[in-house]
């Protein structure tokens, strides 16, 4: 726990590998956990070990009693994204010599020929063509909600390994999964005008790229209609790089879905204003706090600087009421790296363990 008592331990279970990012409880008391299949089987024969891209649920004893391998789910081959991001900053792989830098469709069908596998960015099963690096629960339907940072999408699915729906750019989506894109609304519920492929929209919405945390807000969400706060790292925003550096922005987002109408409706968000100085390439976090009624958001990489050959960020922890323009609590942390950061209770810390 938050103060270093041991809870349990358990191993890994038997068939995967790479646990990381999300290890998120279930009111039945389970816990849904982001991990990779340790041998996974192509349709071109070869057995690879994937990256990333397995949610299973374990039971109290660490047993699976589930699990959804996002393979057989989603599309592995779907590059649209994956050729926009910037390789200087690919996970938490910091290489200022790639910086700007994109993936051609000629090397990205040359790597895709070989037998390179393994944690780099590409297509297919056995490279980091998802990398999940979120997982809630909605406990009103029985279906998970992914962010994968490297589709610049938010998936939920359903206990039958279904998609019900996406958030992202409708660009690159094949069928079965280009009907299940949601539609920008405003907020009467009038669609709101957007280029071809929904990548540049009108009335300030944006979809969230390469982004973090996509958590559903328990407090505010019911059945058909799910809130959601998502931490925008804006990498490869609107599908491109821009013309300079500096132009990149991270947001904090709040989202709200109608899931009978396959609609979604921006209802806050915060960072464009702020610019390049709070702009996080990788990481961060943006939650929701039930007990203060407002959202905390980590800008985690913001002023991301070299220094003696390690990357050095200059991170902001903020906190915003509900709906209010301006945050009342900002922290600005000098030469500090943490992948996440979040408030909690002294009191609520100090309870027994379990």
């Amino acid at each position: 726990d938050i103060l270093g008592r041991r809870i349990w331990n358990r191993l890994l279970p038997e068939g995967y590998d790479d646990f990381s990012h999300a290890l998120e409880p279930m009111e039945n008391g389970h816990y849904l956990i982001r991990v990779s299949d340790a041998n996974y089987r192509r349709a071109d024969g070869r057995n690879v070990r994937t990256v990333r891209d397995v949610i299973i649920e374990v039971n109290e004893a660490g047993e699976v009693v589930d699990d959804w391998n996002l393979n057989n789910i989603l599309d592995p081959y779907r590059s649209t994204v994956i050729k926009t991001l910037d390789q200087g900053a690919v996970c938490l792989n910091i290489d200022v010599d790639k910086a700007g830098k994109t993936m051609t469709a000629e090397e990205l069908a040359k790597l895709d020929a070989s037998d390179d596998f393994g944690d780099i960015l590409g297509t297919g099963p056995g490279r980091n063509w998802a990398h999940v690096n979120s997982v809630d629960y909605d406990p009103t339907d029985d279906s998970i909600i992914v962010s994968s940072r490297h589709q610049s999408a938010i998936i939920k699915i359903g206990r039958d390994k279904k998609v019900k729906w996406i958030i992202g750019s409708h660009e690159g989506w094949k069928k079965p999964f280009a009907d299940k894109l949601l539609t920008p609304v405003d907020a009467s519920g009038k669609p709101i005008a957007c280029d071809k492929f929904m990548n540049h929209c009108e009335n300030k919405f944006d979809w969230t790229w390469t982004q973090h945390t996509a958590w559903r807000i328990n407090e505010k969400s019911k059945k058909g209609d799910v809130y959601l706060t998502v931490f925008d790292n804006g990498d490869g925003r609107g599908m491109e790089q821009p013309a300079l550096a500096d132009m990149k922005y991270t947001r904090l987002v709040v989202y709200r879905v109608n899931e009978s109408k396959m609609t979604i409706e921006q209802i806050w968000t915060y960072g464009e204003e702020k610019g390049h100085d709070y702009y996080s390439p990788v990481t961060g976090l943006c939650e929701y706090a039930g007990d203060k009624d407002s959202v905390v958001g980590y800008f985690s990489t913001a002023g991301m600087r070299v220094s003696k050959g390690k990357a050095m960020p200059s991170p902001y922890l903020t906190e915003f009421d509900w709906g209010a323009k301006e945050p009342s609590v900002v922290m600005h942390l000098k030469d500090t790296f943490g992948y996440q950061a979040w408030p909690f209770s002294i009191q609520e810390a100090m309870k027994p363990s379990k």
